[in-house]
């Protein structure tokens, strides 16, 4: 069956996010717009995930998710099978956040939500900071873990694989490349790869319509995972 996704959504917990970017808004708002499944992935940190989760609870599937931040400053999108694989990932890159702390008035809010939408928390360390990892040493961390990287929004001209590196590496097994727009003179150039399209949503409005399908088997965590890491799921 092909299902309507938006696989790249911000939270009030990316700074540059919308603080109405809450579990419960994002959540209504995607199954408002007639999405099968989502996944937020914010800066840096899982800390909101959960409480989308709990939020969907089956009304809508969210794919645990990240996006990270190297230090050649690419950013990668990380998905995993289950929460459990997030928040062991996200445990270990915290050892390698540099300890940056936000200016809100400057950057914004970096708020932790529960289910019910209420602040429990704030992160405290700029979040729109590089990792001292690379690019290969996310990919490592995140395999290690049965999860799936995708090279975010390819063809921005900033933070990008193409924008920093020049180049895909093959040795890297990426099987999906996200992009921001649909746009066959750029994407003719990708065509060994899978092409995935996402809001990379910062405010609600922009959450995608049903507008990105893939064809899986199930509407199923495993299934969306084996897509993404470029099986045909049957």
């Amino acid at each position: 069956m092909k299902i309507a996704v938006d696989l790249h959504i911000h939270s009030a917990l990316s700074p540059c996010a919308d603080d109405d970017m809450t579990p419960n808004n994002i959540v209504n708002m995607a199954i408002l717009k007639g999405l099968d499944a989502i996944a937020v992935t914010d800066h840096n940190s899982c800390d909101n995930v959960q409480a989308v989760m709990n939020v969907a609870d089956g009304r809508i599937l969210v794919l645990p998710g990240m996006e990270v931040q190297t230090k050649e400053d690419v950013h990668l999108l990380c998905y995993f099978e289950d929460i459990e694989g997030l928040l062991d990932f996200d445990a270990c890159i915290r050892h390698f956040m540099p300890q940056v702390p936000n200016v809100p008035h400057l950057f914004g809010n970096q708020y932790i939500m529960d289910q019910n939408d209420q602040i429990i928390g704030e992160r405290k360390e700029l979040l729109l900071s590089s990792l001292d990892l690379s690019v290969e040493q996310i990919v490592q961390l995140v395999i290690q873990r049965g999860g799936v990287v995708v090279p975010a929004h390819i063809d921005r001209p900033s933070y990008s694989i193409i924008s920093q590196l020049g180049f895909i590496p093959p040795n890297l097994g990426f099987n999906v490349l996200e992009f921001l727009k649909f746009d066959t003179n750029y994407t003719i150039y990708y065509q060994g790869y899978k092409h995935i399209y996402s809001s990379d949503a910062h405010q609600l409005g922009q959450i995608l319509e049903r507008e990105m399908l893939i064809d899986i088997y199930n509407v199923s965590l495993t299934d969306i995972i084996q897509w993404l890491k470029g099986f045909t799921v049957i």
